[in-house]
């Protein structure tokens, strides 16, 4: 079963962390000498990174995502952002004018995608000249490093090996990255590694009540109930430590709008 972003139970699914440091010293890198007013963040899910770019004094940013349940807990998590505005749309049709964004972000979205050329021409349609787009997302290579205390994901697969069938489906290598957004128009494409902290743990046992939530962890929805119990044993089982700082390896990829 794959996880069902219109349902309710979600809502607040992806709205409980903060982004973290190293992301905004990344992102931070990017945006250096460039004059951001109005930022795009479509795929936002619980609002975490449209609070963050508006944290680093983006004027503007409009959230955008195809679930209203997901938007409706955004909002929440975003009630002190007067910055931030929401939008019902989706990659392929945000519904947003041509030539309004100076920074569009699709961040953890790609793998949700199946055309990826349509996804990186609407990108292109709404951003303006010299706009900057920011694609953040795992290919294989990042989600099949092996498991350890700072890299909880690769636990799942070491427990469930067959999901690396489902991972595989539905994330993109770098080379189908860069050709998509040469299709759609872009220039000046490059590609960064980030180590991001996910989440820190104060014990063993919160990680675990974490993973048996599947909070925020699209992947575990593929597991039933039974499945599930049995990645809990297998993680606790590979842990001894009680505080747990939890990271994942992520691809960024950066390009321009000529």
């Amino acid at each position: 079963m794959s996880i069902n972003f219109h349902d309710d139970h979600h809502k607040e699914s992806y709205t409980s962390r903060t982004a973290s440091t190293e992301w905004r010293i990344e992102v931070d890198k990017f945006l250096e000498g460039k004059n951001i007013f109005h930022a795009a963040d479509i795929g936002c899910g619980g609002g975490i990174y449209s609070k963050a770019l508006s944290d680093m004094g983006i004027s503007v940013v409009t959230a955008i995502d195809f679930s209203e349940t997901i938007i409706n807990g955004a909002k929440m998590n975003c009630d002190n952002y007067s910055s931030i505005n929401f939008h019902l749309g989706n990659a392929y049709q945000t519904g947003l004018p041509d030539s309004t964004f100076d920074l569009v972000l699709e961040r953890a979205l790609i793998h949700h995608l199946n055309d990826l050329e349509a996804s990186f021409s609407e990108a292109f349609r709404v951003l303006n000249p010299d706009g900057t787009f920011i694609i953040q997302d795992r290919t294989p290579d990042d989600c099949f490093l092996e498991g350890s205390s700072s890299h909880i994901r690769g636990f799942i697969f070491s427990a469930f090996p067959k999901l690396k069938e489902v991972e595989l489906k539905r994330r993109y290598s770098s080379e189908k990255v860069f050709k998509a957004l040469k299709i759609a128009g872009f220039t000046d494409i490059a590609e960064t590694k980030l180590w991001e902290t996910r989440k820190k743990y104060i014990s063993k046992e919160a990680l675990l009540n974490d993973l048996s939530s599947r909070k925020g962890r699209s992947i575990l929805y593929e597991l039933d109930d039974s499945q599930l119990e049995r990645l809990v044993k297998h993680v606790d089982m590979q842990l001894d430590q009680d505080e747990i700082i939890e990271q994942d390896r992520w691809t960024i990829w950066t390009a321009t709008k000529k």
